[in-house]
């Protein structure tokens, strides 16, 4: 799912994404709004608007915008919901959900990765996010009850302190694998927890590590 060779604005990235199906139009005004380059690395700037994931710090790498687009269309924002992200990377997906919510929680394991986006969303104005950095598994008790719930790392089952911070009638997604071949899918909190709604699609992502999730190694990673 690629974009042109040649993507050089956010216009070329919202072309990109919609043709990979991404037909949610507020999901794609808040990609427009959103210059991709102030959340890559210096280095990888000429790629910031081409629909494929970047090298950043840690050995992690972006979430491919039109992956983000599926997962935050997925979980129907209003602009009224308080949104938990865990998995901060750079921020671009942080300032998409930024953009469509009224408040956003996102919680990420390397405090550079963290100052790194808080710098790209201060340059944006963007200031209703807080950045926390710590175990994303965890999630941000202090803020619950959550509307929607965003995991940006795979692990085979949902963390258990994510589903009690989810409110009833919550959505939340994630994808769901061992790190490099997942489906990304999507919840509602019910009366009795989790009820599965559908398969997003397949994708590969990083592993979520953290207490319930896959353990560091001990270089960190």
């Amino acid at each position: 799912m690629s974009g042109s060779s040649g993507a050089s604005s956010p216009e070329d990235l919202v072309r990109a994404v919609r043709a990979a199906g991404v037909t949610d139009e507020p999901v794609l005004e808040a990609i427009r709004s959103t210059p991709r380059a102030v959340f890559v690395p210096a280095a990888h700037r000429a790629a910031a608007y081409r629909d494929t994931p970047i090298p950043i710090t840690h050995g992690q790498v972006t979430t491919q915008p039109s992956l983000s687009a599926m997962m935050i269309a997925a979980v129907g924002l209003t602009g009224r919901e308080r949104v938990l992200e865990v998995g901060t990377g750079f921020g671009f997906q942080t300032a998409l959900l930024a953009r469509l919510a009224a408040h956003v929680v996102s919680v990420e394991r390397w405090s550079d990765m963290a100052e790194q986006a808080r710098r790209g969303l201060a340059e944006q104005c963007i200031g209703n996010v807080e950045i926390v950095v710590g175990d994303g598994t965890h999630g941000m008790a202090a803020r619950a009850p959550y509307d929607a719930v965003v995991v940006s790392a795979a692990f085979p089952r949902v963390p258990p302190p994510l589903v009690d911070q989810l409110r009833t009638g919550g959505r939340l997604v994630q994808p769901i694998g061992p790190g490099g071949e997942e489906e990304v899918e999507l919840y509602e909190r019910g009366a009795h927890g989790l009820v599965h709604r559908r398969t997003i699609t397949s994708a590969c992502f990083v592993r979520l590590y953290g207490e319930y999730g896959y353990p560091a190694d001990r270089s960190g990673t």
